[in-house]
C-alpha cells in the first residue's frame, strides 16, 4: 500500500514509517519539515478540503502526529482534535483508512488542555464515519525519544524528586514494538480501538528506579502534590523537560492498557514475517510477550 504517515519524522513516526517499509509498503512522510515529500502544518490544516491534495494516491494514513505544549498557532485544540477532526472527515470521503495515534489514560475529569483535546480529537475520529482505528500507547521508551532521554537521564541522579500523588502505574513498551503493532493494524483492519502497553506495570518511581544503572538506589523525596503541580506548570511555562501538567495528571491514576493488544499484534506480525521466509513459528504468544520490554528484535531470529 501507499500510505502516509504524518509526523513521520518524529519518535514514533519514524520507527512506524521503518516498519512499514520493511513490509514492503510505500511510506510517504509527512511533517512540517521542508524536505520532506509532503509538508504539513497541523494548525492550518482544519477543513476536509485542505488535506484532499495532501491525500492523493494513498490508500491509509497514520496520524502520529501530537504536540507537548503549544506554540503560537500550534495549539492542543488545533493540532490533537480540529486537524485530525478535517483529516478524519477527508478519509472518510476519499474511502481512505485512517490509524489515529492518541494516549493511554484519557480520564473524563482531566483538567489539563493536553488531554482534554486527545479525548475531543478521538470523538471527531469516531464521528467522522472512516474506516478508523484508535490507537492508545502507554509511554514510549527508546534511543532518539525527547522524554525517554529524559527519564534515563533523571534516573542516573543521585536523588528522584517524585510528585506524592504519582502513584497511577505506567505499562512503559518499546517505541519498536509499538511501532510493529501499529503497521500491524494499518494491514489488518477490523479494530477500532488498540490500547498497548508493556509487560511490566510499574509507577513512576519504581520506573526511574529499573532504569538506574548506578549500584546504590537513589534517595526519594515525594514532593507534595500542591508543590509538583506549580512546578509543572513552570515546566510549561519555560519549555524546559518533558514534564508537564498533563503528564501530572495522568501520573495519578493508572495508565495501563484494557486489554492489552500488543502481545497479539506483535504475534501477528512475526507470524507474517517468518510464513514470508517460509518458516514457522516456534514461540507461543505468551513467550513473545515477555520479551517486550526490551523490544523484540527480528522476527526472523526468532522462528
Amino acid at each position: 500500500m501507499r500510505i502516509l504517515v504524518t509526523g513521520g519524522t518524529g519518535f514514533l513516526g519514524r520507527q512506524v514509517s521503518r516498519a512499514l517499509r520493511e513490509r514492503r509498503h510505500t511510506v510517504i512522510v509527512g511533517s512540517r519539515r521542508a524536505y520532506d515529500a509532503r509538508r504539513m502544518h497541523f494548525e492550518y490544516l482544519l477543513a476536509p478540503e485542505a488535506w484532499l491534495a495532501l491525500l492523493k494516491d494513498v490508500a491509509a494514513v497514520v496520524n502520529c502526529v501530537g504536540i507537548l505544549r503549544e506554540v503560537g498557532r500550534a495549539t492542543y485544540e488545533r493540532v490533537h482534535h480540529e486537524a485530525p477532526a478535517a483529516l478524519a472527515a477527508a478519509c472518510s470521503r476519499s474511502g481512505i483508512r485512517l490509524v489515529h495515534v492518541s494516549a493511554l489514560g484519557l480520564g473524563s475529569a482531566a483538567r489539563s488542555g493536553f488531554i482534554a483535546s486527545k479525548r475531543r480529537g478521538e470523538a471527531a475520529v469516531r464521528a467522522s464515519g472512516a474506516d478508523y482505528t484508535i490507537v492508545r500507547p502507554s509511554l514510549l521508551d527508546g534511543e532518539g525519544g525527547f522524554g525517554a532521554r529524559w527519564m534515563r537521564r533523571v534516573a542516573q541522579w543521585p536523588v528522584h524528586f517524585v510528585p506524592r500523588d504519582a502513584v497511577g502505574r505506567i505499562a512503559v513498551l518499546h517505541v519498536d514494538d509499538a511501532a510493529r503493532a501499529i503497521a500491524r493494524l494499518v494491514e489488518r483492519g477490523g479494530i477500532r480501538e488498540a490500547e498497548l502497553g508493556g509487560a511490566e506495570w510499574r509507577t513512576l518511581e519504581a520506573h526511574l528506579a529499573a532504569l538506574r544503572h548506578a549500584g546504590r538506589p537513589a534517595a526519594v523525596v515525594r514532593v507534595p502534590a500542591m508543590a509538583a503541580r506549580v512546578a509543572s506548570h513552570g515546566c510549561d511555562a519555560l519549555h524546559v523537560t518533558p514534564f508537564s501538567f498533563g503528564h501530572l495528571e495522568l501520573l495519578r491514576r493508572d495508565n495501563v492498557p484494557s486489554p492489552n493488544l500488543l502481545p497479539q499484534l506483535l504475534q501477528e506480525w512475526c507470524g507474517a514475517e517468518t510464513r514470508a521466509k517460509g518458516s514457522e513459528m516456534t514461540q507461543s504468544p505468551s513467550t513473545v510477550y515477555a520479551t517486550m520490554s526490551t523490544s523484540m528484535g527480528s522476527c526472523a531470529s526468532m522462528a
